[in-house]
């Protein structure tokens, strides 16, 4: 081995060391032969050598070297990254001198691929049709295989009126679609409500930032002046804010009992509990869910149907409820990374198992507008019917609410198989 190559293999088995260490303590490894690091370090190694001795052609072991890192990166935390020196400075520089975006939230796909968790409703990204499942194939033309998440994320921003274009794999399309962009401020909708007869209300909560479950609250004691006596909490699509603020949210409909816990390898585990003098609603409740609901909306609804307080209709939800921060590496740059995991009362992680509906109703796509359409209306909080002119999942809801289906309902297992689990994906980020 050469000298230069007998580092890069140090430096790669470093990182791995240290990552593997992480993702055996996150509960990755399944049993005791399986969890030595040192072993499976080994094998690593030994397939870095052969790699650089005997494929057909001379590798670009840089490539090679960002792969394995990434894969393993992917392989605990699917909304993790490595970003080097220079990636790390401009992804610094993102987050401290807010740009326009796009309006996505992405998320590692298939081991490599970059996925779409979501698009925030009335964004460019959300006006082009783009929804939870879509791949970008290539960003501007350089492809995202390999490309660390959060870098993706700056490369989606820059000047207002700007244009960016994306290469989108989708499932219904077999051919790669392009699709260009253009950069705006981005507004998330407000939270929306409204009389959906003489005794039910509805919420319908996209933006989860901090201090959002306040208006929820306002919206709350308002339709109670309205004559409500039952409520729908809509949280589809609901993948955008700061997780922490699914605690308050929860609070609002628990008087009593676990909301959820945060713990990590080196984070003192949290448990937080309901306060009964938080709590401004206890009537009849029902949560909505879908593909797209992510973060703190899956830790309201995981403590609602977990504490038997509300049924939760929809789809099963991402799968992503985390505490990420910036761990420092010797040349400059960081790993992105889960530091601590939110747990549902019943004691699972939300990132690991999502949330898995109490009654299980598949939710139709809404295509995107076709070029007759006004894509210059405001954006609404409250989802869009599907081709049919009927949300499927609301008119469920309603059921449940008139028939006083139990929150702890088991469904057949056709129905369960039946919703896609579209897997785990950094912190949630407007762009």
């Amino acid at each position: 081995m050469t000298k230069s190559f007998q580092y890069a293999v140090v430096t790669v088995s470093t990182v791995l060391v240290a990552l593997l260490l992480v993702g055996a303590v996150l509960g990755q490894s399944t049993s005791q032969a399986g969890s030595d690091p040192y072993r499976h370090l080994n094998v690593f190694t030994e397939v870095f050598a052969k790699i650089k001795a005997d494929y057909v052609e001379e590798p670009d072991m840089k490539s090679v070297t960002l792969g394995a890192i990434n894969g393993l990166l992917v392989s605990v935390d699917p909304f993790s990254s490595y970003l080097n020196s220079e990636q790390y400075k401009r992804y610094q520089k993102t987050l401290s001198e807010p740009k326009a975006g796009v309006g996505l939230l992405l998320s590692r796909k298939y081991g490599y691929e970059i996925g779409i968790v979501d698009a925030i409703p009335g964004s460019p990204a959300d006006k082009a049709g783009l929804s939870t499942g879509d791949i970008i194939e290539a960003i501007n033309g350089i492809s995202t295989r390999d490309m660390p998440l959060a870098y993706a994320d700056v490369l989606l921003h820059g000047e207002p009126g700007s244009t960016v274009e994306l290469t989108i794999l989708r499932l219904r399309k077999p051919e790669p679609t392009k699709v260009t962009l253009t950069r705006a401020i981005i507004t998330p909708p407000a939270v929306h409500s409204k009389m959906l007869d003489g005794e039910t209300g509805y919420i319908a909560a996209v933006d989860l930032s901090s201090g959002a479950s306040a208006k929820v609250r306002d919206a709350i004691l308002a339709l109670e002046k309205k004559g409500a006596r039952k409520l729908v909490l809509d949280l589809r699509h609901s993948a955008f804010g700061d997780p922490a603020e699914g605690v308050p949210l929860a609070n609002l409909f628990l008087e009593k009992g676990a909301i959820t816990s945060l713990s990590g390898q080196k984070f003192a585990k949290q448990v937080f509990e309901a306060a009964a003098a938080k709590a401004v609603w206890k009537g009849p409740l029902v949560v909505l869910t879908n593909r797209g609901t992510s973060g703190a909306a899956e830790i309201a609804a995981a403590a609602l149907m977990d504490n038997k307080r509300a049924s939760v209709v929809g789809e099963r939800t991402y799968g992503n409820a985390a505490l990420r921060k910036p761990v420092a590496t010797e040349d400059g740059g960081a790993v992105l990374l889960a530091v601590a995991k939110y747990y549902s009362p019943s004691g699972k992680a939300i990132q690991d198992s999502s949330v898995t509906p109490s009654v299980a109703v598949a939710d139709v796509d809404t295509p995107g507008p076709t070029d007759e359409e006004d894509s210059s209306q405001q954006p609404s909080a409250e989802p869009k019917a599907g081709a049919a002119g009927e949300d499927a999942i609301l008119k469920k809801a309603l059921e449940v609410l008139q028939t006083g289906v139990v929150a702890a309902q088991s469904q057949p297992a056709a129905a369960a198989s039946s919703m896609e689990r579209l897997g785990p994906l950094g912190v949630p980020r407007r762009q």
